[in-house]
């Protein structure tokens, strides 16, 4: 038997009390010993890096958010060594350059990217702040609204904007500067929320949350451009209820794309076709549970674990590599406001 050790990132809004720890076991694919590791404000993503820093979203209240840093090197508890607070509301994604020690804070609410220096011991400094711009369709697109930032395969910056229907390619220079390069625009409405890359950086996967909506595209790593390939929905055709795309992963063998359905509350699983990198339907399955955000792969990616919010159970999936299929391990392990899933 092995345990992985997984990070729960949640909501404070109801029993939560921050961020849990579990660890899987990988011979069983059944979660145990759940634990609070750091009280704090709606952590709903963290980072945790190489060197044993725990980097954490932190509400402190309606009004005031921002990241707190802690030590987490002996991983067990973790010790807070710094806040970094700022007026409004709190960010919605974090994210590090690890060869540059550079950290990124992306914020949701104020449509902005902020850079940061990472000091030897953990803490930050703050470098440089990009600001998005334009609006959307949809009564949530009133404004710009950045949700996710994270490097390129090319170590370059990809930032989606929820509220402008847009994907920002930024460089990064190494004083943590950023340069706009590149933007994509994605369909009307389609609401941009997450994006991850094929294992060699030639194509990229866009999950739109207000539209249910998969985009396949191909990057073009000399100027950062991103061109349509396809685009499919997440959703079966006769849900006619509220849903909105949350996470997706891609396995490493670049062969399958996960995304999460909050509202259907499903993984749906597709497969990669080798030749022209567009995606078929393979699977969807329920999450038993509901609003599920995050999920993540386990190591070998013989595992896939899911949150669901809004009933505060974790689901374990055993995957199947040849076909892509999940089949369900387990279901009422309990977390309370799960969002954030980061093995460790």
């Amino acid at each position: 038997m092995a345990l992985e050790k997984i990070l729960f990132g949640t909501y404070t809004k109801g029993a939560s009390k921050g961020i849990y720890t579990a660890n899987l076991d990988n011979t069983t694919g059944l979660l145990q010993d759940a634990k609070l590791v750091a009280e704090l404000g709606s952590p709903t993503y963290l980072h945790l890096s190489k060197a044993g820093y725990l980097y954490a979203i932190n509400k402190k209240n309606s009004d005031r958010g921002g990241i707190s840093v802690y030590d987490y090197r002996d991983g067990d508890q973790a010790v807070l060594i710094q806040e970094i607070l700022t007026e409004g509301r709190s960010p919605a994604y974090v994210s590090m350059d690890e060869e540059r020690q550079l950290f990124f804070v992306t914020n949701y609410h104020k449509g902005t990217i902020e850079s940061f220096a990472v000091q030897a011991d953990g803490t930050l400094t703050l470098l440089d702040r990009f600001k998005s711009w334009g609006q959307g369709p949809r009564p949530e697109q009133d404004k710009a609204r950045l949700h996710f930032t994270n490097l390129t395969p090319d170590k370059r910056l990809v930032s989606v904007d929820l509220g402008a229907d847009k994907v920002y390619t930024l460089n990064i220079s190494d004083e943590g500067i950023f340069e706009l390069v590149a933007t994509y625009q994605a369909g009307s409405g389609f609401g941009p929320r997450h994006i991850r890359f094929s294992p060699d950086g030639e194509y990229a996967y866009l999950v739109g949350e207000l539209s249910s909506l998969l985009s396949v595209l191909k990057y073009d790593q000399t100027d950062g451009s991103f061109t349509l390939l396809q685009t499919v929905p997440t959703i079966p055709a006769d849900w006619d209820s509220h849903n909105g795309g949350a996470a997706i992963r891609l396995s490493n063998d670049g062969r399958f794309v996960y995304t999460s359905n909050r509202g259907h509350n499903s993984i749906a699983v597709w497969a990669i076709d080798q030749n022209t990198h567009k995606v078929s339907l393979v699977q969807t399955i329920s999450t038993e549970g509901e609003f599920p955000r995050d999920f993540n792969l386990n190591a070998d990616q013989s595992y896939l674990v899911a949150g669901n919010q809004d009933t505060d159970n974790i689901t374990v999936y055993r995957r199947d590599a040849q076909s892509g299929e999940l089949t369900l391990v387990q279901k009422d392990f309990n977390v309370p406001e799960a969002i954030n899933v980061e093995f460790v």
